[in-house]
């Protein structure tokens, strides 16, 4: 593997500022490592390479007239799921295999304006429902450290291309732990930010009050670097929050003696792998001897985050995929007998198996008779889970749970099962349903496969869960570990 596609967002940035390598050397790394890896991993829908080296060569010239960004001349990969002007934007999805968009969502946008280089647009499960990347139209994504297993899900493509030296880092999107889930069976750093403090314009909807764009890197600095670019107000995206500006690496200094971390116990319960709970508690011990108060704590409404997402997700996404009828949007059937039957191929053919089921499932639970029976109930137990942590969090900084309850498991292993499949997201459901960040990072290791912990704080506090991330990357080497290719 060259030494080059090793590289951090910040060790890269040192580098080419230095002129020690160039963003054309560099992009040609990366591109080259996807060449050879790609026939085994599959973590792109689309490469890119005439653009990546054009505007490579245009971030060389920034570098020799000084000015240049962090990002400038950083090589990324992006989810399938965020729109990209002249490229293709399939969303996984047999639905949206030739659609192009005319426009680039805010974040692609913020960071070109950087200077970043777009290798190519990351694999995905369709229209980013599913916690495997088996759900992706066009091919299966492998996890890198065994190439039999599954990287997680949805953003699958993006955790399996950071992993493995295919791009320095990868945005994707988060709506029930899509980012952070596969950052840990990849053994990557992935933050899911509050919601409404990244745009959401340009992201292809799934569920629109959970969906949220994140960054997925190789460590905690640099995913405060990627933050710096791509948060703030939208014009174009109402729900986008008008924060105070802020820089987030501002806050990656290790002190955090003091702070207080809550364990909360409904997360380390059955289902949990032992060697997964084993791990988050050692990195617990780690934080109290950094100077933290560790204990344990409860939240007993998460038994619920399953059942509230499984109704309000699929709610939304059948309002949501309703506009893929064959007119505006999607394939089109030859020869229809008539408008109906034209709608009913194309949603036909043009949809997975998941896709449907969850339509199917959030059809369901807005019917008449059913509305409130599901939809209600759920919308105010989501209020309850959203109180239960603003309660916690007056005595916490923050709290340290499991990312996935388990290592990555064998592809095909759960795909019958859908429930077991859903029982992936126990641990990332909660702070998606409240709205509030939470970042994954490596912590171990079981059977040669990464371990995820996460780190939750309340609403905006992205700086706190990136203090307590760096702290735990000085104390340890787990984010530095790459997999044998």
């Amino acid at each position: 593997m060259n030494i080059l596609t090793d590289l951090t967002i910040h060790e890269a940035h040192k580098l080419l500022k230095e002129r020690k390598i160039s963003s054309v050397e560099l992009t040609d790394a990366f591109l080259e490592n996807i060449d050879h890896l790609e026939s085994k991993i599959h973590a792109f829908i689309s490469v890119t390479p005439e653009i990546a080296r054009s505007a490579a060569i245009k971030a060389d010239k920034k570098y020799q007239e000084n000015s240049a960004s962090t990002l400038t001349g950083i090589p990324m990969q992006i989810k399938d799921v965020i729109s990209s002007k002249g490229i293709k934007t399939t969303c996984g999805s047999n639905m949206l295999k030739d659609y192009i968009p005319t426009y680039d969502a805010t974040v692609l946008s913020r960071l070109l304006d950087e200077g970043a280089i777009l290798l190519g647009k990351g694999n995905m499960d369709e229209f980013a429902m599913g916690s495997s990347t088996e759900n992706s139209f066009f091919y299966p994504t492998a996890n890198p450290w065994n190439l039999n297993r599954v990287p997680g899900g949805s953003s699958g493509g993006g955790a399996a291309a950071v992993a493995s030296g295919e791009s320095i880092f990868a945005l994707g999107s988060d709506t029930g732990g899509s980012v952070r889930q596969p950052a840990a069976l990849c053994g990557i750093t992935g933050l899911k930010p509050t919601y409404g403090l990244v745009s959401r314009f340009g992201l292809i909807a799934f569920a629109s009050s959970l969906d949220q764009i994140g960054p997925m890197t190789r460590d905690v600095e640099d995913c405060a670097i990627i933050l710096n670019a791509i948060y703030g107000k939208d014009i174009n995206d109402s729900t986008s929050l008008n924060v105070t500006p802020a820089d987030y690496t501002q806050s990656l200094d290790e002190n955090i003696k003091g702070l207080r971390i809550g364990l909360p116990k409904e997360y380390f319960a059955e289902g949990i792998q032992t060697e997964v709970r084993e791990s988050v508690l050692k990195a617990a011990e780690l934080f109290k001897q950094a100077g933290a108060i560790v204990e344990e704590c409860s939240l007993p409404l998460t038994k619920y985050s399953l059942a509230v997402y499984y109704v309000l997700a699929p709610s939304e996404a059948s309002a949501n995929l309703a506009r893929y009828d064959g007119v505006r949007y999607g394939v089109t059937p030859t020869n229809p007998k008539n408008a109906w039957e034209s709608i009913e191929s194309t949603r036909g053919m043009g949809f997975g198996k998941e896709v449907k089921r969850r339509i199917m499932l959030g059809t369901y639970a807005l019917s008449s008779g059913y509305y409130d029976a599901y939809y209600v109930k759920a919308l105010k137990v989501r209020s309850l889970i959203r109180e239960e942590f603003t309660n916690v969090f007056k005595k916490y900084d923050a709290l340290l749970t499991p990312t996935s309850p388990t290592v990555a498991f064998p592809i095909g292993l759960k795909t019958h099962d859908p429930v077991a499949m859903y029982m992936n997201d126990a641990c990332t459901l909660a702070a998606s349903i409240a709205g509030i960040p939470a970042l994954s990072i490596p912590c171990g290791f079981h059977d040669g496969l990464p371990i995820g912990m996460q780190i939750i704080t309340t609403y905006l506090q992205e700086s706190t869960a990136l203090k307590l991330g760096y702290t735990y990357q000085k104390m340890t080497d787990w984010h530095i570990q790459r997999p044998q290719l």
